[in-house]
C-alpha cells in the first residue's frame, strides 16, 4: 500500500481548483486510496493508495491528473507532446544476460525548487520499490541532463574493471566493491548475485552515470536545486514495466511544464523511441456496461464517463493512455465508469433472497482433528500459503515435481504455493530449535496440488513431534489416539518416501483409500533444516479422508 505525501497547495495548482482537507477525503476515493494524515501547520497530506496496479498515482502529478479528469476541467486522454533531438541510448549485447532493457528522455524547464525534487524522488522510490519488485524489475535514474555527452551507452562490465564516485561518496569504487561496501550495494546486492557481469551506464566521455540499479555516480547522477534539464532512465527485466515507469515520469515531468524529447534506443537487433507508445485499445460493448452496474446509461453518459477517467472513446473503441498497463479486461473499464459515475450515486436495492450461513462441512470435520490435536498437547500453526519450491522438495529431499508458481513474484521466499505442509513444519522447528525440547505443533490448512493440467485445493493437517528419543511408535500413539476418538479405523502399510527414513515410515489408508504418511523424518532432511534431534511426524489429506469415510464397504457373501 503506497503512501505519497504531497502539498494540499500543489495539488491544488495542478487540478485547477482550490481543495480543501475536507474535500480530499472524499476525492481519494476515486483513486482507491484514504488519507491517512494531515499536518494543517504545513498544509501536506500524507495518502494511501490500495490499488498496486496503477503507479501513475504514486504521485501528487498522476492523483491530480486524474482528478482533473473526475472534476471536469479535462476530459479524455491527458495531452503529451514529445520533441526530438539526437539523444541516443546505445545497448550493448553484454546486457542481455544480465539486465536486458532500458528506456530513456531528456527533460526541460524550469529550475526546480526542493519541494518539486522531493516529488520527483518520491515517485521514482515508490515505482521502484513497489512496481518495480524492489528496482529487481525495473529501476529508475535522475541525472542533471548538462553534465552528460550523448550519446550515451549502455553495457554490461567486469565488477572489477571500472571505478567511479557513487552518489554520497568521496571515493572511487568498482561495482564489486560497491557491492560488499556501500549501504544501497548491500542492500540490492542480491538483484545481481551470480552474475558474472555488471550493467553500466556511461557517456561518450566514458564518464560512468550509474550502476543499475545498485547506484548512480556522485558526478552526474546526483540532482539538485536549481536543475532544469533532466536525463531520466529506466532499466530492467521486463520490457513493459521499463517503458511504463519511463512512461510515467515523462507524463508527471510534462504535467509540470517541462518540455519532453524522446531518446532513440539502439538494440543489436531493433530500434524504439521512448516515452513507448503503447497504442493500447479496447473494444467495448456499451450494453456489457449497463449489464455488469446495473444501470440504465445512454452511450453518451458512458462516453462522458470513460473520458473523465481519462480514456479517449471513439465509437466502441477505448484507447488507454500509455501511463496504464493495467487494462487486461473489459471488466477494467468498466469499472473505471463505475468510478467515475460514484460510488455513492448507487442506489440499494432490496434483498431478493435468504441464505442462512453454515460452515462447510469439511471445516467442521477440520476442527474436531485441530481440538483433539490441541488436546494432545501440540501447538496450532497458521503459516502463509505462498512458500518457495527450494522448501518444498530440496529441503525434504525430493526431486522437484508440480508445483503452482507466481509468474511476478515480490520474494523468492513467496514464490509458490504450497503442496503440503509437513516442510512447514520442519522448517518452524529449525527456525525455534533455541526453544527447550519435547516440540510437538500442527497445522491444519489448505494445499493446492497439480496433476498434469489439473489443479486441486485440499484440506490437509500436518503435526510433527521433535526430541532426544522421539520415534515412529510414539508419533503413532498421537495419531491412534485422534483417529479412535473420532471413531475412524485405519491401518498403515509399508511405503517408500525420500523424506522419511526407509523402513519407518507407513501409508494411512482408511477404507483403502490413501490419505497420507507417517514416519520419522529422515536425517538428511533433518540436517536441510538444521534442527538438531530426531523428529517423527504425520501428514493426511482431510478432505480424501472424509471422502474415504463415506465409502461402505462391501461385505463378502459367505460360501455356503
Amino acid at each position: 500500500m503506497p503512501t505519497i505525501t504531497f502539498s494540499l497547495e500543489d495539488l491544488g495548482k495542478l487540478v485547477r481548483k482550490k481543495i480543501t482537507a475536507k474535500e480530499l477525503d472524499h476525492l481519494v476515493e476515486y483513486g482507491k486510496g484514504e488519507v491517512k494524515a494531515f499536518d494543517e501547520k504545513l498544509g501536506e497530506a500524507q495518502v494511501n493508495f490500495d490499488d498496486t496496479n496503477l503507479p501513475y498515482l504514486w504521485s501528487v502529478e498522476g492523483f491530480a491528473r486524474l482528478l482533473r479528469g473526475i472534476i471536469g476541467n479535462e476530459r479524455g486522454m491527458p495531452k503529451f507532446t514529445l520533441k526530438k533531438q539526437d539523444y541516443r541510448v546505445v545497448v550493448d549485447s553484454s546486457v542481455k544476460q544480465v539486465r536486458p532493457y532500458v528506456a530513456a528522455f531528456v527533460a526541460k524547464g524550469e529550475k526546480i525548487n526542493d519541494y518539486l525534487l522531493r516529488q520527483m524522488i518520491q515517485l521514482q522510490e515508490k515505482f521502484c520499490e513497489s512496481y518495480g519488485k524492489r528496482r529487481e524489475k525495473a529501476a529508475i535514474g535522475v541525472y542533471s541532463c548538462g553534465k552528460i555527452k550523448f550519446p550515451v551507452h549502455y553495457k554490461a562490465v567486469n565488477p572489477k574493471s571500472v571505478s567511479f564516485v557513487p552518489l554520497d561518496h568521496k571515493k572511487e569504487m568498482t561495482p564489486e566493491e560497491i557491492l560488499e561496501n556501500h549501504p544501497k550495494g548491500k542492500e540490492y546486492a542480491w538483484i545481481l548475485k551470480d552474475q558474472k557481469k555488471y550493467p553500466l551506464i556511461v557517456d561518450s566521455n566514458s564518464e560512468v552515470l550509474s550502476f543499475p540499479p545498485i547506484i548512480n555516480s556522485n558526478e552526474s547522477g546526483k540532482v539538485k536545486v536549481g536543475d532544469d534539464n533532466f536525463f531520466v532512465e529506466v532499466t530492467g527485466t521486463d520490457e513493459d514495466t521499463v517503458n511504463l515507469g519511463l512512461n510515467i515520469m515523462a507524463q508527471a515531468f510534462y504535467d509540470r511544464g517541462f518540455d519532453i524529447y524522446s531518446a532513440e534506443i539502439r538494440y543489436s537487433d531493433k530500434k524504439i523511441t521512448t516515452p513507448f507508445d503503447f497504442n493500447q485499445t479496447v473494444e467495448l460493448n456499451f450494453e456489457d456496461v449497463n449489464k455488469a452496474l446495473g444501470l440504465k446509461l445512454t452511450e453518451n453518459q458512458i462516453k462522458i464517463l470513460l473520458e473523465k477517467a481519462r480514456y479517449n472513446v471513439k465509437g466502441n473503441t477505448i484507447s488507454v493512455p500509455n501511463y496504464r498497463k493495467d487494462i487486461l479486461h473489459t471488466v477494467d473499464i468498466i469499472e473505471d465508469v463505475a468510478i467515475a459515475y460514484g460510488f455513492d450515486k448507487f442506489q440499494e436495492m432490496p434483498l431478493q433472497k435468504y441464505t442462512p450461513g453454515d460452515t462447510s462441512e469439511i471445516v467442521r470435520f477440520a476442527d474436531k482433528f485441530r481440538e483433539l490435536m490441541v488436546g494432545r498437547g501440540f501447538q496450532e500453526l497458521m503459516s502463509p500459503i505462498l512458500t518457495n519450491k527450494e522448501l518444498m522438495f530440496k529441503k525434504m529431499n525430493l526431486e522437484e515435481g508440480e508445483i503452482i508458481e507466481i509468474k511476478d513474484f515480490m520474494s523468492l521466499t513467496f514464490s509458490s504455493v504450497r503442496n503440503w505442509l509437513l516442510p512447514v513444519m520442519m522448517d518452524a522447528l529449525g527456525k525455534n530449535k533455541h526453544y527447550g525440547y519435547p516440540q510437538k505443533m500442527f497445522e491444519e490448512g489448505i494445499v493446492t496440488v497439480k496433476n498434469k493440467d489439473k489443479i486441486e485445493d485440499y484440506n490437509r493437517l500436518a503435526a510433527v513431534i521433535a526430541h532426544n528419543k522421539m520415534n515412529f511408535t510414539e508419533m503413532k500413539q498421537n495419531f491412534d489416539y485422534v483417529m479412535k476418538s473420532l471413531g475412524i479405523a485405519y491401518e498403515t502399510v509399508d511405503a517408500e518416501h525420500d523424506s522419511f527414513i526407509e523402513g519407518r515410515v507407513g501409508r494411512v489408508l482408511v477404507n483403502g483409500k490413501k490419505v497420507g504418511y507417517m514416519g520419522e523424518i529422515s536425517p538428511q532432511v533433518i540436517i536441510n533444516f538444521g534442527v538438531e534431534v530426531p523428529v517423527a511426524g504425520f501428514e493426511i489429506n482431510l478432505t480424501d479422508l472424509l471422502e474415504a469415510m463415506k465409502i461402505v464397504p462391501k461385505l463378502k457373501e459367505k460360501k455356503k
